[in-house]
Parts: C-alpha cells; structure tokens; sequence
C-alpha cells in the first residue's frame, strides 16, 4: 500500500515539490504532469475550493502556477539562497550542543541551498564544521587532519567520526 501523496499547506515550496514529483515519479505519471495534457473540466456546482484550485487548464500550466507563485522569481530565489548562506556562515557550535544536533542544523541549511539550485559541497559543511566547533574538539580535529585527507572528507565521514 503506497502512502497519500503529500499535501502542499503553502510553505517550503522547494521541499514540497521535490517530494511531490518523486511521488508521481513513483506511479510513473510525471510525464503527464510535465506536459501540456487537459486538466479535467470542472463538475456542475462545484465548491469554492475546486474553483479555487482549478484555475489552469493543463497540467504544466498549473505545475508552472505553482512555481511561481510560491517559489517566486529568481530575484526572490536569489536572495533566499543569500538568507541561507548568511546563516550557515554565521553559525558556530555552542559547548551546550551535540555533534548530532550541530550537524543537523548544518545539513538543514545546505539542503535549503540546494534544493533552490544552488551547489553546495560536501567539502565546503565539512570546512565549517571543522572551524566552527568549541575548544574541547581540537584533539580530535587534529587527528583527522593528520590521518585523513580533509578535501576527501565527506560530512557523513566527519560526523561519525566526531560522535565516536
């Protein structure tokens, strides 16, 4: 038994659309979503809500109303890429955290990069983690940079590697 596909509430567009098409992907129905197909008409009397969603009449015009209503423009892209970056940039762990709770935060934030287009490296979490962390780290730090090839590290690597 599949699961519901997921339900767009109007936020993360981004995440939802990437879910949304792996889940149609799954039923092999994108290319239906992709092209221009007909969008069934609307029945006599409907409600205010199937009104209000059935605007488009094909289904690429209706993918592509939602993308650019809730994704907004490149302009807007853009400047939440920004958002995120200033964010990554500016975090550093506190002696409080966990090496799971740090790195979760971290991973979030690369992953809002990404999924609105942007490349961000596996080499350029594991730089900032390796900077950012408190004092009590650097021992262990130091061991990595000197058995390891850091360019090589990958952030799955280092984080277990620190838990350990």
């Amino acid at each position: 038994m599949k699961s519901a596909p997921h339900v767009f509430d109007g936020e993360n567009y981004q995440e939802w659309a990437i879910r949304i098409q792996a889940y149609i992907e799954g039923y092999d129905y994108w290319e239906a979503a992709d092209e221009e197909y007909d969008v069934t008409p609307l029945p006599d009397n409907p409600t205010m809500n199937q009104i209000k969603m059935h605007d488009e009449r094909t289904t690429r015009k209706a993918k592509d109303y939602l993308k650019a209503q809730y994704q907004g423009d490149e302009r807007i892209k853009s400047m939440k890429v920004l958002i995120s970056i200033r964010e990554f940039e500016r975090l550093q762990m506190k002696e409080s955290e966990s090496i799971k709770e740090y790195s979760d935060k971290m991973i979030d934030i690369s992953d809002k990069v990404r999924v609105l287009g942007t490349d961000f490296s596996d080499s350029r979490l594991v730089h900032k983690i390796l900077v950012s962390m408190p004092k009590k780290y650097e021992a262990t730090i130091a061991s990595f940079d000197n058995t390891k090839d850091l360019t090589q590290f990958r952030v799955v690597e280092l984080i277990s590697g620190l838990q350990a």
